[in-house]
């Protein structure tokens, strides 16, 4: 087992580590002189870790590729407030040498309790046909293996080993407590788009050493392999009424809400409308909390810039944490000022509020 991860950095802030990890990402870049230079993001369990390697680069250059493994010995440091690694060895390690569950995160959820509650939501469902249909994906012993492990995404959100479970329950638990307020709403037909609209993923992505995309996931998408995987488990529950099934597979393909998004249609009945508001809402809940968490180690309360969000995010838990009282060596190093020249200051650096006019 490893004995260094990612999320350690802290603990070795410039200083020189030796450890494991699985190539995410590798480019190689050229140096101002021409030279080349190698950009890597490494993984493990515990997240992604920029490093470069600036020396000897022509004599590794071909030695790995992306989702190899490497023995890594570098320096941790900082690098606008976030950890990277300066490479200074490395080398490619074989699958006997390594531990697969050191390299993918997982979820922190009991799997077999996940898994239980989704069956207990299920089984209370009023429309025979429904629960028929979505009981035949989960007692398909393949589908149901990798419902149970697979990520939700790639990077966005619940990008780990679980994932898809997580999210879904996650969903099903919104799902009971919106629909609630909403007497309009047919339940039984919103559970089932929850449970399918993202089991595409189970054959969309692959996560045996990082999360990355099949050739069938990057040909086709997780929604037309969803509509697939609807029609061959139709043919098992007999009599299923068309328009039901058209309904179904209106929420699987306008589960994203917009064209941008990747919908091809546009969510245009109840049901499909709250799945997707449900759904966003959960996948930015937790690409908000993932955030945080790999920024947990910075002082202030504002992370950096989220790409997929389109924005920093503040920590409010930091925000609104009580101020530490400063030392007795950092009280001694303020400078003293005049009072009367600390009034001014004072009175200067207030800024007035809107619509009001400054009485100085």
């Amino acid at each position: 087992m490893k004995d260094f991860y990612i999320c350690d950095c802290a603990r070795h802030e410039n200083k020189i580590v030796t450890s494991t990890f699985v190539v995410v990402a590798k480019q190689i870049k050229p140096k101002k002189t021409g030279e080349p230079y190698l950009a890597l993001t490494l993984g493990d369990r515990s997240g992604q870790l920029e490093a470069k390697m600036w020396d000897n680069v022509e004599e590794v250059l071909e030695a790995f590729e992306q989702d190899d493994f490497l023995k890594v010995k570098g320096l941790i440091n900082k690098y606008k407030q976030r950890f990277q690694l300066t490479i200074h060895k490395l080398r490619k390690l074989g699958d006997s040498e390594i531990e697969f569950a050191d390299y993918l995160p997982k979820t922190t959820k009991d799997i077999d309790e996940l898994w239980r509650t989704l069956s207990d939501f299920v089984s209370g469902f009023q429309n025979q046909y429904l629960k028929t249909l979505v009981q035949a994906f989960m007692a398909d012993p393949v589908i149901a293996a990798a419902y149970r492990n697979a990520p939700a995404a790639k990077t966005l959100h619940h990008a780990f080993i679980g994932g898809l479970l997580d999210h879904v329950v996650s969903l099903f638990r919104s799902c009971d407590l919106i629909s609630r307020n909403y007497p309009q709403i047919n339940r039984d037909l919103l559970f089932t788009g929850a449970f399918l609209h993202d089991i595409g993923k189970i054959h969309e992505l692959t996560y045996n050493r990082s999360f990355s995309y099949t050739t069938k996931g990057q040909l086709l998408g997780h929604m037309i392999i969803e509509l697939e995987m609807l029609q061959s488990k139709l043919v098992q529950v007999p009599g299923f009424p068309e328009e039901l099934k058209t309904l179904v597979e209106h929420l699987i393909i306008s589960h994203h809400g917009q064209y941008d998004f990747g919908s091809p249609k546009l969510p245009m009945f109840p049901e499909a409308l709250m799945l997707h508001y449900l759904d966003d809402l959960d996948s930015k809940m937790e690409a908000m909390r993932a955030h945080f968490e790999r920024e947990s180690t910075l002082d202030g309360p504002w992370t950096s810039y989220n790409a997929s969000l389109g924005r920093p995010l503040l920590n409010t838990e930091k925000f609104l944490a009580p101020k530490k009282p400063a030392t007795a060596e950092e009280a001694a190093s303020e400078p003293v000022s005049d009072h009367h020249e600390s009034q001014a200051v004072s009175a200067e650096q207030t800024p007035s509020l809107p619509g009001m006019v400054s009485q100085r």
